[in-house]
């Protein structure tokens, strides 16, 4: 337990009269006292004190490819493991913007438009820190990442939740163009979409885009699952006419390659956005891990072979996946990205989807994701529960099966 300087446990009770009792969050930022432990930290700990098989969190079971990680050995043999320049190894902001150009059509300069992050999460926290300022309005699509809201809570933005519904979740147009307004400041999408698997299509993100353009709006985009697109092929909303120079497009390592605890993130922007993101990236981290960056280069470089095969992995994970659950009972909607299915757990009797995970955890054994930590309002997502199936094909099986023997429709 952490000590204070005057050696008392902080935060505990002490037995001595003259001292009072500590109140755990008096000390807490106002603009986090709302956000408690993450729901994946709480999920995760349940997971392995019930020995119940982890669908919950989305950290792959199995590892990177080896030349990867021969590649961040390396580095590390050759010496490369001081501070690296604060906003990226310049051999990763190249290898990033070639793969951009590939992926986009768009020629960025590695030097003054993307900045290396400890993983997307510091990229969405720098980018909303040097971007965002105390009373500005942003739009977010719900369900959403909980990073989203708590780094904008950490800005000061004023927040406006636009809901995306089950079965398609695809987005209200008329009440997006009623929400998008001369006050919004920007507008954060994820596509492909945690926790749905929905991938917004060229429809929606031109209609994005038209709103942004009209009402000078920005865009922040979180894309970490762009080569996890199974139903469609993934658009970048940068890659629309007049978008770039408005938008922030943000992406990772992690989720592509596997290496999730490796945290290499990016953001790339044009210069005038670029310069406020590192600004905030400056005082965060200032620089992310030398020799992983060194190694994240190489990964990047990958034939497209590496793309098609992991594409091809990821869809029979799901199959076994998505077959399963329907087998068990649950009521699925289409995920067309992304490596999360969701489902409707109401044919079970729970009265909520974080009762129906509690109950999976400790009777069936297995772990998934309440979604209503993904909403303003935990209403919306009270039907719906979240299962990964970046797990090898052994472990989604043995979910499965014990979700068929031991979980019974009321």
């Amino acid at each position: 337990m952490a000590s204070s300087p005057a050696g008392k446990d902080v935060g505990s009770t002490q037995n001595n009269s003259n001292q009072k009792t500590q109140q755990p969050l008096q000390h807490v930022a106002k603009r986090l006292e709302k956000f408690k432990t993450t729901i994946f930290t709480q999920m995760s700990s349940l997971a392995i004190k019930h020995g119940a098989i982890n669908l919950g969190q989305g950290f792959p079971n199995f590892d990177g490819p080896e030349f990867v990680k021969e590649a961040a050995i390396q580095a590390i043999k050759d010496g490369k493991n001081q501070y690296a320049r604060g906003y990226g190894v310049p051999d990763l902001s190249s290898a990033i913007a070639e793969r951009f150009k590939k992926d986009t059509g768009l020629v960025v300069d590695p030097e003054k438009e993307i900045t290396v992050t400890s993983g997307c999460t510091e990229a969405i926290a720098a980018t909303m820190l040097g971007l965002i300022n105390p009373g500005d309005e942003v739009i977010l699509f719900a369900p959403f990442y909980d990073s989203y809201e708590a780094t904008l809570s950490m800005a000061g933005a004023k927040i406006k939740c636009i809901t995306l519904r089950p079965p398609d979740f695809s987005v209200p147009i008329d009440e997006l163009k009623s929400a998008i307004t001369q006050d919004t400041r920007a507008v954060l999408i994820n596509t492909p979409h945690n926790p749905t698997g929905k991938m917004f299509t060229r429809e929606e993100l031109s209609t994005i885009a038209s709103l942004c353009i009209e009402n000078d709006v920005l865009v922040f985009t979180d894309e970490v699952y762009d080569k996890l697109a199974f139903e469609m092929d993934h658009i970048s909303l940068a890659s629309l006419p007049g978008m770039y120079e408005r938008t922030v497009t943000l992406n990772s390592l992690g989720k592509t390659f596997s290496l999730t605890g490796w945290k290499i993130g990016w953001a790339i922007a044009p210069p005038h956005l670029t310069w406020g993101v590192r600004q905030a990236h400056s005082f965060l981290t200032f620089a992310t891990s030398t020799p992983m960056q060194w190694a994240a280069a190489v990964a990047l470089r990958a034939p497209e072979s590496y793309y098609v095969e992991l594409k091809r992995d990821y869809m029979a994970k799901k199959e076994i996946l998505v077959e399963g659950l329907k087998a068990v009972g649950f009521k699925i909607f289409p995920s067309s990205g992304t490596y999360f299915v969701v489902v409707d757990h109401t044919p079970f009797g729970l009265e909520n989807d974080v009762a129906f995970c509690e109950y999976l955890i400790k009777e069936v054994g297995v772990v998934a994701i309440p979604t209503s930590v993904f909403y303003l309002n935990p209403e919306d997502g009270k039907n719906l529960v979240r299962f990964t199936f970046c797990k090898d094909e052994g472990t989604l099986r043995a979910a499965v099966d014990r979700m068929k023997e031991k979980l019974k429709r009321k």
